[in-house]
Order: C-alpha cells, then structure tokens, then sequence
C-alpha cells in the first residue's frame, strides 16, 4: 500500500499541474482527464487516512481502468494541447506511474 501511494503521489501531482495549467480553461478533454485523477485520489483518500490495505487495494483496483484510459487521453492529447517542456514531463510521469501502478496491482 504505502509503495502504491508512493506512486499515486505523480497522479497527483500530474492532477495538480493540470488543474492550474491555462490551457485547462480551453479544452473540456484535458478537464475530464484532470477530473478523473481527482476521482481517483478521492477514491482513495479514506483508505489511506485508515490505512485500511484491503480497501485501498480495492479501490485502487477498481480505479485502474479508468486511470488507465485517462492517462491514454493525456499521451494522445498532449501534444495538441502543448508542447511545452512541462506537458511532456508530465505525461512521462503519470505514464511511469500509471504502470507501475498496474504491475503491483495485478
């Protein structure tokens, strides 16, 4: 638990750099993407606090489709929204979360 919400940190952190990121105002996709790591946290945030593993796994499981399509979003939309050195960075980084996120929880 404590390394998957090690990992979870870069959803978060990628969450937070969209949600402050002008082009956010201008594109409902990049919106739905950062509304979706945000779910993700939210979902996970209980669990954690209890640290409750068998609930964060769950819910990190049941998190994970989504996630992952959302990170899928990102690598695809990015380059259409900017290709300033941040967006790339942060594509690279919920990338490498996302699967290592996905080898431990399968």
């Amino acid at each position: 638990m404590h390394h998957l919400d090690a990992l979870f940190s870069h959803v978060w952190m990628v969450r937070t750099f969209l949600k402050h990121s002008e082009e956010l105002e201008d594109d409902p996709e990049l919106s739905d993407i950062q509304r979706t790591l945000y779910d993700t946290m939210l979902a996970l945030g209980s669990a954690w606090k209890d640290q409750d593993e068998a609930a964060y796994l769950k819910q990190a499981k049941k998190k994970l489709g989504k996630l992952r399509r959302a990170t899928d979003s990102f690598t695809e939309l990015q380059p259409e929204v900017s290709t300033h050195m941040n967006f790339q960075m942060a594509v690279r980084s919920l990338e490498q979360a996302v699967s290592e996120i996905e080898s431990l929880l399968r």
